[in-house]
């Protein structure tokens, strides 16, 4: 069967569309999770929203609510991995502690930087990060990255003899300080509001200052106390 110019032609548009309003469902979805919370967003408001006559627009693109939000992380994801990638490539001291915080941080910054503003990817990230529901969503993402596993465990290595405890404590403090000071400085950014650092390169900078020190903190030893753990009473049980 011969198919005609002029049907590939509308076949070609049509999918040119479709593209067109996938984009414009997770650009709006992004913003919208962004300011108001991912449950206070219903796929009904991302499709009015995103000027989509049909209400169902959401779900015939992209299926359950978890569904979209998997398509915006992985809308960000390559971009990220890129910039992994080429600064890990460039690390020349596979000892140095700065180096591998750096390849950390600067990733995320410089993709927020590169899609100019404003920018929701942030705030978003932390709405995630704050829901035990969506939590895992997020870490299985960040999981799926090979970089990202080869960074942290250059990270680990450079940083030598840590106590088990305080390797975790610190990763979560990490986690942590790059969740949010990102999502603070994106929400000063779109307010209005004076910031500390001028633009999101100086802003990742001045985190990674941040993380060396966390990371390189002196490890105060734990004192115990030396109790025994109190018996529990009929009233505690």
């Amino acid at each position: 069967m011969t198919v005609t110019p002029g049907v590939r032609s509308r076949g070609k548009q049509s999918q040119e569309r479709a593209r067109d309003t996938q984009e414009s469902i997770l650009i709006t979805a992004e913003r919208l999770f962004a300011e108001r919370g991912v449950w206070a967003v219903s796929n009904r408001q991302i499709s009015d929203a995103a000027g989509q006559g049909n209400n169902a627009a959401v779900g015939y693109h992209f299926g359950t609510k978890h569904d979209l939000i998997r398509a915006i992380l992985r809308r960000h994801a390559a971009e990220i991995e890129t910039i992994r990638r080429e600064m890990v490539a460039a690390v020349d001291d596979r000892t140095d502690v700065r180096q591998w915080a750096e390849c950390l941080v600067l990733p995320q910054a410089r993709h927020l930087a590169a899609m100019g503003g404003p920018t929701w990817f942030a705030r978003f990230a932390a709405q995630l990060m704050t829901d035990p529901g969506l939590r895992p969503m997020i870490v299985e993402d960040s999981l799926d990255s090979p970089v990202l596993q080869e960074i942290l465990i250059n990270l680990g290595r450079a940083l030598g003899p840590l106590p088990a405890a305080v390797r975790i404590e610190r990763a979560d403090m990490t986690r942590q300080l790059m969740v949010h000071m990102f999502a603070e400085r994106e929400r000063a950014v779109a307010d209005g509001d004076p910031t500390a650092r001028p633009d999101w390169e100086a802003a990742a900078t001045g985190l990674v200052d941040g993380l060396v020190g966390v990371w390189t903190a002196p490890v105060t030893p734990v004192r115990r106390s030396g109790r025994r753990p109190r018996r529990l009473s009929g009233g505690d049980r």
